[in-house]
């Protein structure tokens, strides 16, 4: 065992010294000693109760046989770091925690790792560890939130955000706003739509590295507490097998993941983590597959933000399993795929009690809420190493377009102008100097694209950035625009009025100004100061890679 490198001999007497001044016996010394990394704090409601979930993850360890030792991580919630300097630090808190979580299991040498996060970029950031540390691991979640209900109607977190656009064009009284913001949110787990947090929660159960309910299963059921017991027990499965992280995430897993992904509809920023993990497993996980995956996988659930339902709607139709059968059946999954049970994917899915129990969450494949997938990746001269679309959340009259840009250089100026109803039908509002080098960070924009469906142009309006938009955007919201305009990219040289060519169906982002007009902006065009320029940021800026291959540290 690994751990016997701490526990074992006498000349580690001293190492059990430390661990009885914690209570630890010899006996729990003697028995494979499992690493939890979890995330509870009381600053995200995804994680307000994650000590109850790491104390059932802790019984299954024990019931089968393992000594749990329980450590933390940082983590950012997303909503509540949304548009001010704090969202700067969310993509790069990815980063911080699996640089963390490495720390800690090569400083500790675990037998085994549980990974216990629920929101934002704490899913990938853990995950991204494991992949690197390569030991016997399995993701548990915290679970999604329920579903808000205000005066009869299902609502959730995108609702206020939205809500606070009507408000400005008079639509919502601020008494009204106030019922939504009191509703939307009803206790702990990650926001109920298909955003971020969900999205890869719901894509560990694809990747294999989660049992089977690890991204629906509420919160708050105490099915999450035995979904939890049983994850600490398969995990001692995995130790004594020791089959280890990368022997699940292959290739295959990469690609069934990406198929479940579109079938969904799943957050445009799992072209961030996806490639991110994909990397650290030693694999090359390019746009261009997004693009591939997509061309052949329709669109088969509607999920907020761009549909109806909710993670708990999804969760009664059959979960991530019955989307996984009817991609299955359609021959767009890799059954041979292991998984944290111990079984490979197709064995799992092939159990009688995998059906789809609503065809209209789970739409049938002749039947399509959308021929292809959730996302697109774009190319262009406004994006040569490609752009992200939820395409599943854009309106029809906007899948093409043209118009003037709005070029603003940061968040907040762009927001103002929205806000105040500054902003025109058919204008093209670009929002640049806000990627990983040049925000830094790459801030998630929810508030300019819910403003902008909160005052009725989210039909009318298209939205460029080089930042990223949240799981919860709805639109013509077009991000992760690579080279960013920090690093040279054209989306520096756009002015005032330029037109702008969005094809989505056609997969091209196009700004249509004379090559002999840019040539001369370019020779004006001069990098910005460094926005931050001493502590945590400043090193990432240096850092950090592109948005088209992760964003990872270089």
């Amino acid at each position: 065992m690994r751990s016997e490198q701490m526990t074992k001999g006498i000349e580690r007497a001293p190492h059990r010294a430390l661990f009885k001044a914690m209570g630890y016996t010899d006996s729990e010394l003697k028995r494979p000693i499992i690493g939890i990394a979890q995330s509870a704090n009381e600053l995200i409601p995804g994680h307000i109760h994650l000590d109850k979930i790491c104390s059932a993850v802790k019984d299954g360890i024990r019931m089968a046989g393992g000594t749990p030792m329980e450590f933390s991580t940082i983590g950012i919630c997303d909503g509540i770091a949304m548009g001010h300097e704090g969202m700067k630090y969310s993509l790069a808190s990815r980063e911080l925690i699996a640089d963390s979580v490495e720390s800690m299991a090569r400083a500790y040498p675990f037998d085994g790792l549980v990974l216990l996060p629920n929101c934002d970029k704490i899913v990938p950031g853990m995950i991204m560890a494991g992949a690197r540390l390569d030991l016997p691991t399995i993701v548990i979640s915290g679970g999604p939130m329920r579903t808000g209900v205000c005066n009869g109607q299902e609502i959730d977190l995108i609702t206020v955000f939205e809500g606070m656009g009507k408000v400005r064009v008079g639509e919502l009284s601020e008494a009204e706003l106030l019922e939504l913001e009191n509703a939307a949110c009803p206790g702990a787990g990650s926001c109920s739509g298909m955003f971020t947090a969900n999205s890869m929660n719901c894509l560990t159960e694809a990747l294999g590295i989660a049992l089977p309910g690890n991204g629906t299963t509420l919160a708050v059921d105490a099915a999450r507490i035995r979904l939890a017991k049983a994850s600490g027990e398969a995990l001692m499965n995995l130790v004594e097998k020791n089959i280890t992280m990368r022997q699940i995430l292959t290739k295959e897993a990469f690609h069934n993941a990406l198929a479940v992904d579109m079938a969904f509809g799943g957050s445009t920023n799992t072209s961030l983590h996806l490639p991110a993990i994909a990397f650290e497993a030693g694999i090359e996980l390019p746009l261009a597959e997004f693009n591939r995956v997509s061309s052949k996988t329709p669109h088969i659930c509607n999920m907020s933000p761009g549909g109806p339902d909710h993670m708990e709607d999804l969760h009664q139709a059959g979960g991530v399993p019955a989307i996984m059968k009817t991609l299955a059946q359609q021959g767009l999954l890799n059954e041979d795929a292991l998984s944290v049970s111990g079984k490979p994917i197709g064995e799992i899915i092939s159990d009688p009690s995998v059906t789809v129990k609503n065809h209209e969450t789970i739409r049938p494949f002749d039947n399509p809420y959308h021929a292809t997938g959730g996302l697109a990746i774009l190319s262009g001269n406004l994006a040569l190493d490609g752009a992200v679309v939820k395409q599943s959340a854009v309106a029809d009259e906007m899948l093409e377009h043209q118009g003037p840009a709005r070029v603003f250089n940061s968040e907040e100026t762009a927001f103002s102008a929205i806000i105040n109803q500054q902003i025109n039908p058919g204008d093209v509002i670009v929002i640049r100097y806000e990627g990983p080098q040049g925000g830094p960070g790459m801030r998630e924009m929810l508030s300019p694209t819910a403003a902008l469906a909160g005052i009725g142009l989210d039909k009318e309006v298209a939205l460029l950035t080089d930042g990223r938009f949240s799981g919860g955007t709805r639109g013509a919201a077009i991000g992760h625009i690579s080279p960013e305009a920090y690093a040279g990219g054209l989306l520096g040289l756009v002015e005032e009025g330029d037109q702008i060519k969005i094809d989505i169906p056609g997969r091209t982002l196009e700004l249509l100004v004379a090559e002999s007009e840019l040539t001369k902006r370019k020779l004006d065009w001069r990098k910005p100061e460094a926005k931050i320029k001493k502590g945590y940021l400043a090193r990432y800026a240096r850092q950090v890679g592109s948005a088209a291959k992760g964003a990872v540290m270089e």
